[in-house]
């Protein structure tokens, strides 16, 4: 058995796993000027500056935080289940949220979250931030992609991220048909982000699907009750470690390039010379053929065959 291994009981065994809090960052041989450090970072056409990517969840981003973020050079996701498409003003609700007792939190939830989500607040809160120029990210769980994934692509978004407490690349149901991940992906015109996960097969299987990016973790992050719930912890350490050589290994086997990046330029061609008229992404309305007229840093070379990235 490797060192490495702890024996749980008969014929089981395990790994360690660390979080955070159990690895420290020691200085190295070698240190580096902060002014040297380049923190720019870029997922499929988009760049940005700052290295923060928001979480979906209503507690964090509304459309002016996006805005807010966006111009700051990072990235903030939209929760599309949110009270943001659920209700024209939200204001009232996550008022009450806020001054709610402990003990009633859950009830007043629930009552909220009843209210049905509503493709037209949907196209609206999409198109509150592309008029800022930033880029927009918005997010849906995997159950809830079938039913909107259309009102989401007919508003805008330039990323679409498939958020759930765990996610995988096939999933299995008796009661209902899932999500085809890999074709969804496939056939969708923008880049796809999803998560979360925190081993090395289940990063690699999504990277394999066509996902842009993979979040790592389990659930919402410090306010997620996934722990408390089915008594799993998410060792956060060992987790991005073990992503992270799954992306080693998926750029290995990919020739260094997602394998989605091909499918996007060759799709792309393919539907263009067919003349459906794909949406441009930088919100300059429809092309067939030929470069879009504006928007630096989107997708203007897809038009004309130039590779997406």
């Amino acid at each position: 058995m490797p060192v490495n291994e702890i024996v749980i009981g008969l014929s089981k065994s395990a790994r360690a796993g660390y979080s955070f809090d159990d690895v420290a960052v020691a200085p190295h041989r070698r240190t580096r000027d902060p002014e040297a450090v380049d923190i720019n970072w870029q997922i499929d056409a988009y760049a940005f500056e700052m290295p923060i990517v928001a979480a979906p969840m209503d507690s964090i981003v509304s459309p002016a935080t996006a805005i807010t973020m966006g111009k700051a050079g990072g990235l903030a996701v939209l929760n599309l289940e949110g009270l943001w498409t659920r209700y024209d003003d939200p204001s009232s609700a996550l008022e009450q949220i806020r001054s709610v007792p402990r003990h009633e939190a859950v009830p007043l939830l629930q009552r909220l979250y009843a209210e049905p989500i509503k493709p037209e607040l949907i196209a609206a809160r999409v198109q509150q931030m592309r008029e800022a120029h930033i880029t927009v990210a918005a997010a849906l769980s995997p159950q809830k992609t079938h039913d909107f994934i259309q009102d989401v692509v007919a508003a805008g978004v330039d990323m679409f991220v498939i958020r759930g407490t765990t996610v995988s690349a096939e999933h299995v149901s008796a009661q209902l048909e899932p999500l085809n991940l890999k074709q969804f992906i496939y056939e969708l015109d923008v880049p796809v982000l999803v998560g979360g996960v925190a081993t090395y097969q289940s990063a690699l299987h999504l990277m394999r699907a066509g996902a842009a990016g993979v979040l790592v973790g389990f659930g919402g992050g410090a306010s997620h009750t996934t722990a408390d719930v089915l008594g799993v912890r998410v060792p956060m350490a060992t987790a991005v470690a073990d992503v992270a050589a799954a992306r080693r290994d998926y750029l290995d086997e990919s020739g260094g390039r997602y394998a989605r990046d091909r499918r996007w330029r060759d799709g792309t061609q393919r539907r263009h010379r067919q003349g459906d008229g794909l949406r441009c992404r930088c919100g300059h309305g429809r092309f067939s053929t030929g470069a879009c007229a504006g928007g630096a840093g989107r997708r203007q070379a897809l038009g004309n065959g130039g590779d997406p990235r």
